[in-house]
């Protein structure tokens, strides 16, 4: 992707605001700033991190496009590391094409999509952990989204890992002198020193890989479908999840007669919540539709909320419901608890709610959360967190080449031998952090970026 070249593009979201924002990088920003812009003063566009208020003229035309100011940033103290300048316009799309236009006249390039943040990582700005953590703030649906988005951007898993490199680097080194002076054989001391270094590389790798299964739903999501028998209070569950009015709510039983969709987010978690036609022994056609549709809206989803009605009865279609649905992917809410209690708490293991007042749904949430982050700790979820399943899978091999090297030097196996198992290790975190990873991955990786970004 990197061509020695001065790209640029529009930098703010399409269309109508306030300012929007033309970036151009390269060896050429700042003589094509200084063909279209003019400031007030007159004074040359030199001095770096300096905001310059002045025009934006047609360079082929002299016409006038718009008031603007202009900011310079030298490299390699830029975002890209390169020479870079920010046109601040007029937020109207015809000001901005036409402005984007002028300095591609003067012999800038459309920038491909992630482009200034490939360049920010090819001038060792930031390790691809960092660049990818980029475009998952600009993603962000939640703040808690955006808060372990901005750790990563901070390079708090590049931090992390940079212990557990070291150490394979010491091992390494360790090793290779010995194949160099093969007269000299390694002590016992020795082999438990590395044993040890080893053992503790596999279990912070294997720490920060478990991340990934609470990391990768809070980078894309759940789906949660809440089921049960009919008339014992989904909707109103659904609707307090949502925080409105989105499905209708009556005394009737069978009111939801289809799967009602919506999006929303639970503990800063995206979530598809799924309010499902109750599940019950019908003979009516449209019904039973609605019923299969729940059952195969309770095997897709991640988590199932199965509601029943505290101020009723255990009956036999909720104990059908507690044996259709996986234990392991269920939850048991105990509903309406506001009401005169008729159900034993101790038929089963539920949280206790009330829709009407919104009793309970904090518990309810950290249920959630909880069967989500599976093995990670509460207290981890605002650690280091792994999102992105090509970075797992690199921790991954990792650990299985020093697993695989550990039981190598157990075996007394040749020195050559077992550093070919460390070095593909660090070979797969080189992968995490972009050191080691081939041009047509760094491709798609950015593709996914948008334009100005």
């Amino acid at each position: 992707m990197f061509r020695d070249d001065t790209i640029a593009a529009i930098a703010t979201p399409p269309g109508r605001g306030g300012i929007g924002v033309i970036r151009l990088s390269g060896p050429r920003a700042l003589e094509i700033a200084n063909t279209v812009f003019q400031s007030r003063s007159r004074a040359s566009v030199s001095d770096p991190n300096r905001a310059l208020f002045g025009h934006l003229a047609d360079p082929a035309t002299s016409d006038h496009i718009d008031e603007i100011v202009l900011t310079f940033f030298k490299a390699p103290h830029s975002y890209t590391g390169e020479d870079v300048v920010e046109l601040s316009c007029h937020g109207s799309p015809v000001i901005l094409r036409r402005a984007l236009d002028a300095v591609i006249a003067c012999g800038a390039r459309i920038a491909e999509p992630g482009e200034f943040t490939f360049r920010a990582f090819f001038n060792r700005r930031m390790d691809l952990a960092q660049a990818q953590a980029v475009g998952d703030l600009i993603n962000a649906q939640t703040e808690y989204q955006a808060r372990v988005a901005s750790r990563q951007l901070e390079g708090a898993l590049s931090q992390r890992l940079a212990p557990t490199k070291q150490s394979l680097i010491e091992i390494i080194v360790h090793l290779e002198s010995s194949v160099e002076f093969v007269e000299d054989d390694i002590s016992t001391e020795t082999i438990s020193l590395l044993l040890k270094k080893l053992n503790e590389a596999i279990a912070d790798l294997t720490e920060i890989a478990a991340s990934f299964s609470f990391g990768k739903f809070v980078k894309e999501g759940f789906d949660l479908a809440i089921v049960g028998r009919p008339n014992v209070g989904k909707s109103s569950v659904f609707n307090r999840l949502t925080g409105s009015e989105r499905a209708i709510v009556t005394p009737l039983p069978g009111t939801t007669r289809d799967a009602l969709y919506e999006s929303a987010s639970i503990g800063g978690v995206p979530v598809r919540l799924i309010d499902t036609a109750g599940i019950r022994e019908t003979s009516d056609i449209v019904e039973t539709i609605g019923i299969q549709r729940s059952r195969a809206a309770i095997a897709e989803a991640d988590i199932a909320l199965l509601v029943l009605d505290a101020s009723e009865a255990l009956t036999e279609d909720d104990s059908r419901l507690l044996t259709e649905v996986p234990v392991e992917r269920r939850i048991v809410a105990l509903n309406k608890i506001d009401l005169p209690r008729e159900m034993e708490s101790s038929v089963i293991a539920a949280i206790h709610i009330s829709a009407l007042t919104g009793s309970g749904f904090d518990q309810l949430t950290t249920a959630m959360l909880e069967r989500l982050s599976g093995d990670t700790a509460s207290e981890q979820r605002d650690d280091i967190m792994i999102t992105d399943a090509r970075q797992h899978t690199a921790m991954r091999r990792a650990i299985e080449q020093l697993e695989g090297a550990r039981d190598l030097i157990i075996q007394g196996e040749f020195e050559e031998v077992i550093l070919l198992r460390l070095r593909g290790a660090l070979s797969s975190l080189g992968e995490v952090t972009g050191e080691t990873l081939a041009e047509d991955i760094l491709n798609e990786i950015f593709s996914t970026f948008c334009i100005g970004k």
